[in-house]
């Protein structure tokens, strides 16, 4: 039998004998109606049309073979729900094809039907069992039991196929469970780890992780400004090196602390010098091993102030029993006028206190400057860890020192001492010549009587870098996206050529003037596709004159109404007033003409596209409007996608052509979409319009 080639064809499948290529079905087509395949094998023409009239079906795609040998051929590339196998034939007899098709394990749940006119016996019958037939049919037989017995083999393969297909979509969709809860919990571990590590990194206290024995794991960069030691001189060593024995802290027994004490002792620094700290034990187990973890907090500025406060109690009780004496227990009065000074000196200095715990804590960049002439008063440690200036290149330094870097010229070194700020944002230049992204806010405080500025800086460096790589990593999956979709469009006429090539190839007198003609179509569609691709350029040459766009839609309505007529449907112009533009005559009239003919393709019969113009806040507007059913609310973000489509045909670059267009002329498209139908808005901008 003569392989052929079905009319109707666009595109065909590599490396399958060309009567069995077709045109390649959609990803939504095949899940619709794919059709059950039956190989017939006989080596007589007319044995095949009787098969293929018997079980004619639209639910049947009926393949025939002349030969075993041809079917073996089509059992290597196809799927077959059963098989008709002729006994005698030239060559492989139907015996000795079915030994060989049931040889192979994949193809072992095929089911084969013998059919002959000529071995009755039952020693044949037995072979044909023996080969792994289902069944033996004798010429001439009923029509309608062939056709039942295929029926009965054809719906066991469908719920075979329905119960893999629901297999499948069950493993897969465990799959993406497990998949979305690896990810959760990837994304948290890397969280934690980064928390930990930014909270060590600026936590002024010292952190240190030792074992059973006392002996250190590791420590945090704070103990190079508490200690003098660096982190690596400190592992392996003893946590006694650090701590004191004294009376209230016995190192060989820190393990024993309770959890959320703190207890006071004495700490000694790398040059033998000796201060007080609070210290805090934790412990865990990590696989089975038990890890603890030490809090150290220098207090000598808290211990310096509680002297200090001290000697103030015990002056002012001096000071109170002196005049107790002179005046007795008359001066009742100035008793209680002392006791409230001394009740205000205390929440003050608790006030200040708070207040100089929040400053030096907080991880934004804090200053507090005169507002006369900007002298710094003070800085926090963060403030100096980001700009890498010491305290002594600050202090009593008139402003400015750090110096404001701004995209856009708004004066904020000028105008730091004039007005309050919020969030702001700025780049600010560090000691190093580094420059840094931020926000910053300022407040006119009052400190001592004297007016004063209070700056913070929220640094976002950080994230704006991680921000930058995001965008460039948006822009290289789009190149991606679009370089997979353009191979798709150009590999289709492509395989059609080379199909029709290697078909010349064997057999040159097969290369007819049609074939020729239907590979010079497929070229001419491959060069279309890269054409509007093309048009997609920025960068593209334009050639810009200021007309009216009424004048641009009359010249291109005749070809839109004609293409309405084709299809019974109305179209309808409402040309408005409205200003020049300086426009692309030849670009404008490809927008108008591909959103108008989607507009008809999604309408049904009898339905009216209006085009309409109009002027709105100085700008020339473009509508657009169809009746059609609207777009999918689950695909309008990806409309104007290069290379997404709906269309069985499409190429997907006729929206993209359209934005593409409307960015060169800086003009914005929009749409709103409904179950009564789209309208496409095109805004011409009016520093445009009014040239």
């Amino acid at each position: 039998m003569k392989s052929y080639i079905e009319k109707n064809n666009d595109s065909y499948t590599e490396g399958q004998p060309l009567d069995l290529q077709k045109k390649k079905p959609s990803h939504d087509e095949t899940n619709k109606m794919e059709k059950v395949k039956i190989l017939m094998v006989d080596d007589r023409r007319e044995n095949l049309l009787a098969l293929e009239a018997v079980l004619n079906s639209p639910d049947y795609h009926l393949i025939s073979a002349n030969s075993g040998e041809e079917a073996l051929r089509y059992v290597l590339h196809h799927d077959f729900a059963v098989i008709l196998l002729d006994v005698q034939m030239p060559g492989l007899n139907g015996f000795e094809t079915a030994k060989l098709i049931k040889k192979r394990k994949k193809y072992t749940h095929i089911p084969i039907i013998f059919i002959t006119a000529i071995n009755q016996a039952k020693e044949h019958v037995l072979r044909g069992y023996s080969v792994g037939a289902v069944d033996y049919i004798v010429k001439p037989f009923l029509p309608e039991t062939l056709r039942l017995k295929v029926r009965e083999f054809v719906k066991i393969y469908q719920e075979n196929e329905n119960a893999k297909l629901e297999s499948e979509r069950r493993r897969k969709e465990e799959l993406k469970e497990v998949n979305a809860k690896l990810s959760l919990t990837n994304r948290d571990l890397r969280k934690n780890k980064e928390l930990a590590r930014v909270v060590g990194e600026t936590l002024l206290d010292t952190i240190i992780t030792f074992d059973c024995d006392g002996f250190i794991l590791s420590v945090n960069p704070a103990v190079k400004e508490m200690f003098g030691y660096s982190m690596d001189e400190l592992i392996g060593e003893h946590i006694s090196s650090l701590l004191i024995n004294n009376n209230q802290l016995a190192v060989d027994r820190l393990t024993d602390l309770p959890s959320k004490v703190a207890v006071e002792c004495m700490a000694k620094g790398k040059y033998d010098h000796y201060f007080p700290v609070d210290i805090q034990i934790g412990s865990t187990s990590i696989e089975n091993e038990k890890i603890f973890v030490c809090s150290i907090r220098d207090i000598t500025e808290r211990k310096k102030i509680e002297h200090e406060r001290k000697n103030q109690y015990e002056l002012l009780e001096k000071l109170v029993e002196e005049r107790t004496q002179t005046l007795q227990l008359t001066n009742e009065k100035l008793v209680a006028e002392m006791k409230e000074k001394e009740k205000i000196a205390a929440d003050l200095q608790l006030s200040q206190e708070l207040f100089y715990k929040i400053f030096e804590s907080s991880p934004c960049l804090l200053t507090i400057q005169k507002l006369e002439n900007g002298e710094y008063i003070d800085v926090n440690a963060s403030w100096l860890n980001n700009t890498l200036y010491s305290y002594e290149d600050v202090k009593n330094k008139a402003f400015p020192i750090l110096h404001y870097v701004s995209k856009f010229d708004t004066g904020i070194e000028h105008n730091l001492t004039d007005i309050s700020i919020h969030n702001e944002k700025i780049q600010y230049e560090t000691k190093d010549k580094e420059i840094r992204d931020g926000l910053l806010s300022t407040e006119i405080i009052d400190v001592r009587g004297e007016k004063c500025i209070l700056s913070v800086i929220t640094d976002l460096t950080e994230r704006v870098r991680l921000e930058h790589e995001i965008q460039r990593l948006d822009r290289l999956n789009l190149i991606g996206e679009m370089a997979a979709g353009i191979a798709h469009e150009i590999r289709n006429p492509m395989t059609t050529v080379r199909g029709f090539l290697e078909l010349s190839k064997s057999s040159p007198e097969h290369l007819s003037k049609q074939y020729i003609d239907l590979m010079l179509g497929e070229l001419k569609r491959a060069n279309s596709i890269i054409s509007e691709f093309l048009n997609l350029a920025r960068n593209k040459m334009t050639h810009k004159v200021q007309q009216q766009l009424n004048t641009i839609v009359t010249t291109i309505f005749p070809l839109i109404q004609a293409e309405a007529v084709l299809s019974n449907k109305s179209v309808i112009l409402e040309l408005g007033e409205c200003p020049e533009i300086e426009v692309d005559e030849k670009e404008i009239t490809q927008v108008i003409l591909n959103l108008s003919l989607n507009g008809l393709e999604a309408m049904e019969s009898g339905g009216k596209l209006t085009i309409k113009t109009y002027s709105e806040n100085g700008m020339t507007m473009l509508e657009i409007r169809d009746e059609g059913s609207g777009i999918d609310a689950k695909i309008l973000e990806k409309v104007g996608t290069p290379f997404f489509t709906t269309k069985e045909e499409g190429t997907g670059l006729g929206l993209a052509i359209c934005y593409s267009v409307a960015e060169r002329h800086k003009a914005v498209i929009d749409l709103e979409t409904s179950e009564e139908g789209t309208t496409f808005f095109i805004r011409f901008n009016e520093d445009i319009s009014t040239r």
